[in-house]
């Protein structure tokens, strides 16, 4: 089997961005436009891939890391000569080598594949992917001879009105006999008015030596979308989460509102989760089965069990197990790790912190840097009080322990199973099991002292209008 070949266009600064953010490191649907394209083509098992890389090149390289080689152009003279820094790497190899640009994120690996599959069953030089284009204005056209071979590609400017006609589109893919890229391109010249050498042109030198130049035409023409600009980075990332989408939803996953919900590319959904509008799934989140998703929720990079129903809240690197529920209106922070049924209700925040099963955080209440065991009951108000100014320091809670409301726990902090901490309290030592601590000023009842303040004089004149109007 002939050896196959990438070459990734990840040089151009991409200017009409206007961001400091290198083009190609832009994010669609959670990942970076050329994570997109590596992820596509390593689906196709390919011998090697080389990225092209030049002005924020460092980036690219801590993005995509050991996934591909690199070559560098240090100077942004064209396609063809980007092309030309990855002959050090592939130029004496023999197969088939992929051209393929790096911020070109909707393409398909099947589609990829068809067109290698094409052009080595065609045995050709060169082979162009091609597109039918709703709209071709702006793209450089097919032009095929009365046999339907490809005589020759003709930019947008160059067109006469019947070339302009044509709909079929060069979508800057390409397949090559390696060998035979890498001798054209030494003959590629950069006599035009860019003064840049183009890897088209090497399609020209083919078909100039007698070589067979075929092109494959792809179904679906917005695969095939570039993104140059903030527009069609829209444009890019609505089509994308269209797809995902419509993936989850083939899978078994109920999108009550699809144009309104937000699913990143690596996020897992189970059969029979429901996702309400509004919600962001962010990053490799991890959803199972039989779950609901409430309206305006985000949970990025998270995992989330069967049977679990998320409501209204904020999740964050955190885990929830099976049957548990949150929200509305809660927030678990990263280290969040919530057990099997566990309640978790309105304005709660967890962080770094792991609550035991059948645990109830019913609202209102932090819960930061602690261990809390099983069926344990915190109630209303309560606050782990974890920061004493420099450190951060742990409270554990243990089995069957009752924590009042409004009580605070001071770290570092030991309760033990079956203990009970009146509502109210500022606890700052070790509880014993069994024991029950009440820390709080003893309430003292002053006759007459009410009457004293300006609000008594308020109550009582409201009263007496009270009064008056009846």
């Amino acid at each position: 089997m002939s050896a196959n070949y990438a070459v990734v266009l990840a040089a151009g600064q991409g200017t009409r961005m206007k961001s400091k953010l290198y083009k190609v490191l832009h994010p669609v649907c959670g990942k970076s436009m050329v994570e997109h394209v590596i992820g596509q083509i390593e689906q196709l098992n390919l011998t090697q891939i080389v990225t092209i890389i030049g002005y924020g090149g460092k980036q690219v390289k801590e993005v995509l890391g050991k996934r591909t080689e690199f070559a560098v152009q240090q100077e942004q003279l064209g396609t063809g000569h980007a092309v030309l820094q990855a002959e050090q790497i592939l130029g004496e190899k023999k197969g088939t080598t992929l051209i393929i640009c790096g911020d070109t994120p909707l393409f398909k690996a099947a589609t990829l594949a068809d067109l290698f599959a094409y052009h080595q069953q065609q045995k050709a030089a060169a082979t162009i992917l091609t597109a039918k284009a709703p709209d071709p204005t702006g793209y450089g056209r097919i032009i095929r001879d009365q046999a339907g071979n490809v005589a020759k590609i003709v930019e947008q400017k160059d067109t006469t009105p019947a070339e302009a006609a044509i709909n079929e589109i060069n979508t800057g893919v390409y397949c090559f006999d390696n060998q035979t890229l890498f001798q054209a391109l030494h003959q590629v010249t950069n006599d035009n008015a860019q003064h840049e050498y183009y890897l088209t042109d090497v399609i020209e030198i083919c078909q100039k030596s007698g070589q067979k130049v075929t092109a494959f035409t792809m179904k679906d023409f917005n695969e095939s979308m570039g993104v140059n600009d903030r527009v069609a980075l829209a444009k890019a990332t609505s089509l994308m989460r269209q797809r995902i989408n419509e993936t989850q939803m083939r899978n078994g996953v109920t999108l009550i509102d699809p144009q309104n919900t937000y699913i990143d590319s690596d996020v897992q959904i189970g059969a029979d989760t429901v996702i309400e509008p509004g919600v962001v799934l962010k990053g490799k989140t991890i959803i199972g089965e039989n779950c609901l998703i409430g309206a305006h929720s985000q949970i990025t990079a998270s995992t989330i069990a069967d049977n679990v129903t998320i409501t209204a809240s904020v999740l964050e690197n955190a885990e929830m197990a099976e049957g548990s529920n949150i929200g509305p209106y809660s927030h678990l922070r990263p280290q969040a790790k919530i057990g099997p049924r566990v309640h978790i209700g309105n304005f709660v925040e967890v962080k770094k912190a792991e609550i035991g099963a059948d645990t109830k955080v019913g609202h209102l209440t932090y819960v930061g840097d602690a261990t809390l065991g099983r069926h344990i009951n915190v109630g209303c108000g309560c606050v782990f009080v974890n920061y004493d100014g420099i450190n951060k320091h742990h409270t554990t809670v243990g089995d069957y322990s009752f924590i009042g409301s409004s009580s605070n726990m001071v770290a570092p902090l030991q309760i033990a199973d079956h203990a009970y901490v009146a509502a109210g309290s500022t606890i700052t030592g070790d509880v014993a099991a069994h024991d029950m601590a009440i820390a709080r000023g003893r309430q003292v009842n002053k006759a007459g002292y009410y009457d004293r303040y300006p609000v008594a004089k308020a109550a009582q004149q409201a009263e007496q209008a009270e009064k008056s109007f009846k």
